[in-house]
């Protein structure tokens, strides 16, 4: 039997309750025995659902923190305070897993990076799309080679009409954007590890707030209130990289768009390509003909690659407590999100200045 690690959750709302707390509570090594949450009744209901008999429950996470049997802490708040208690987390000895994106600005992912690196402690973010069994295999070809040198891709985050009207997702100030930040920033991460490429050089971007003031507007959550709708509603960017490579990234949760799609990237390389538009297709060139290959992932195989038995939040929360009983690097690690917080914050910088963004 291996060590049993005592978990304490920070911020109990939608994430926790949707990803964090359901797929640790699948897992056999995990015990989560600490909650907060600044509405302390969300903190008492997860306790109950989750908790151990005896797991206690915080309205502030400094005091949490004090509690030296915690091993790990997943932070699960809004944006603009996941740096200030990972860090703090961290220096308290707890590893931590932090759901994305890692921060509300670059200088704050920069932090955090900093703080584990300091500490010694596990840091990873919660990019669980990694994880699915689509990236899985198409990760495994691209580190074959199959697709030889990726020098184009697109990021793919589009919403027709599904805006997020609950919690803080339209808030500017907690959040720090809108549809980019949130949805744009899983698709971002994706083609960055795809390509295994984190070396940006200059990044040119545009942000739009054309549909958010409309009343009454069809939307898969019920209509938003314009007054509250303080982030953009579109965002779309172009991001070199320092090797020349170009990635397009798109992202909406409100778009006249028929052409939809989140957490998807395009490839396209020296031997081939692939895409997630209808499901994974692979395609290229073979004795002067062209070809295309759908490939089936619903026909078993190892559990890894086989979504029906573990679903991709299932597999993050299993690999992340296994880096740490091994010692091993977490699959997302600090530096590489750092990355995509700072080429998001470029992006949006491009748009309110209107000029390219350099990177040393």
């Amino acid at each position: 039997m291996g060590k049993t690690f005592k978990i304490g959750i920070i911020g109990c709302g939608g994430i926790a309750n949707g990803k964090h707390m359901p797929s640790l509570a699948k897992q056999p090594n995990a015990q989560m025995v600490a909650f907060c949450d600044i509405v302390e009744e969300r903190a008492k209901e997860a306790a109950a659902k989750y908790g151990t008999p005896d797991a206690k429950v915080y309205t502030d996470y400094l005091e949490l923190l004090k509690d030296k049997s915690i091993d790990i802490v997943h932070v699960c708040t809004p944006n603009d305070a996941h740096a200030d208690i990972s860090i703090a987390a961290l220096e308290s000895g707890k590893h931590v897993m932090c759901e994305k994106p890692m921060a509300k600005t670059a200088a704050d992912a920069r932090r955090m990076v900093e703080a584990a690196r300091k500490t010694g402690k596990k840091l990873s973010i919660g990019y669980q799309n990694r994880y699915r069994p689509d990236s899985q295999y198409l990760k495994k070809i691209c580190e074959e080679g199959a697709l030889g040198e990726i020098y184009f891709a697109k990021a793919h985050a589009i919403r027709r009409r599904a805006v997020p009207t609950w919690g803080v997702f339209l808030d500017e100030e907690k959040q720090g954007g809108g549809p980019l930040i949130d949805i744009g920033t899983h698709a971002l991460d994706l083609t960055l590890w795809m390509m295994n490429n984190y070396e940006p050089k200059v990044v040119l971007g545009s942000t739009f707030h054309k549909l958010s003031s409309r009343e009454n507007a069809a939307n898969a959550w019920g209509p938003w209130d314009p007054a509250k709708f303080t982030v953009e509603d579109s965002a779309f960017g172009m991001v070199i990289m320092k090797n020349g490579a170009t990635i397009m990234l798109e992202s909406s949760w409100a778009l006249n768009s028929l052409q939809t799609g989140e957490a998807r990237c395009t490839l396209c390389g020296t031997e081939g390509g692939a895409d997630m538009q209808d499901g994974l297709r692979i395609n290229g060139e073979n004795h002067s003909r062209l070809y295309m290959n759908k490939i089936q992932l619903d026909t078993g195989g190892v559990d890894f690659y086989d979504g029906k038995k573990e679903s991709a939040a299932d597999v993050e929360a299993r690999l992340w407590l296994a880096s740490i009983e091994n010692d091993s690097e977490p699959v997302v690690t600090p530096e590489q999100a750092c990355v995509v917080s700072e080429i998001l914050e470029a992006i949006y910088e491009s748009s309110r200045t209107g000029k390219a963004v350099y990177f040393e």
